[in-house]
């Protein structure tokens, strides 16, 4: 059986929706699941101005944190981050940070990694925040195992480096079909990757 685990960070909650629905495909796969938030980094007082994002907060201050030991743990892990101005946000970046003991012993290469996403708005920094993402991947020494065009519900949503989303002007659109389809086709193929590796 192979080992998922999906960790993120979200401050509004399609990251969080994104990620339960990965760790929820990931266990249809057959893998053994963790679904990990990074912890909050922003002052009170920045998640207070934002009503979703202290909703968010308040909703999800007592979900399981992400330590290094899942990411040694798995052998798979789905990252999830909001676009920071085409870029990781600063919370799941703080985590990788903190990985380098881990790294410096080998413990994070060899292992199945991919990436997801969300923006605002359309061509809203998607993209580069995956390969942003990803430049941390090359150095753990792991394989980025990319949803591509490997299927075709990835015509759909059109992202072939990970999956990502568009929540709109109002920072509330829901998940739709092709999302929802693109999200359990990225679960599925790193859980069936990492158990060829594994095998």
């Amino acid at each position: 059986m192979a080992k998922l685990a999906v960790i993120y960070y979200s401050s509004t909650g399609t990251i969080h929706s994104m990620a339960k629905r990965l760790a929820e495909a990931g266990e249809k796969a057959g893998a053994e699941v963790r679904l990990r938030q990074v912890p909050e980094l922003a002052p009170q007082e920045a998640i207070a101005s934002n009503a979703s994002w202290s909703q968010h907060f308040d909703a999800t201050k007592n979900e399981p944190k992400a330590t290094a030991d899942d990411v040694v743990w798995a052998d798979a892990v789905l990252f999830g981050t909001p676009t920071r101005y085409g870029n990781v946000s600063s919370q799941l970046k703080q985590f990788l940070d903190t990985l380098g003991p881990q790294w410096s012993q080998g413990l994070l290469a060899n292992k199945v990694y991919a990436g997801f996403t969300s923006t605002m708005t359309a061509h809203g920094g998607q993209e580069s925040t995956l390969l942003a993402l990803y430049n941390t991947i090359y150095h753990f020494g792991g394989l980025i195992v990319p949803p591509g065009y490997t299927d075709p519900v990835k015509f759909a949503d059109g992202n072939p480096y990970g999956v990502s989303h568009v929540t709109g002007g109002n920072n509330d659109a829901p998940l739709g079909d092709a999302q929802l389809a693109a999200l359990d086709h990225m679960a599925e193929r790193v859980v069936t990757f990492a158990g060829k590796l594994s095998a």
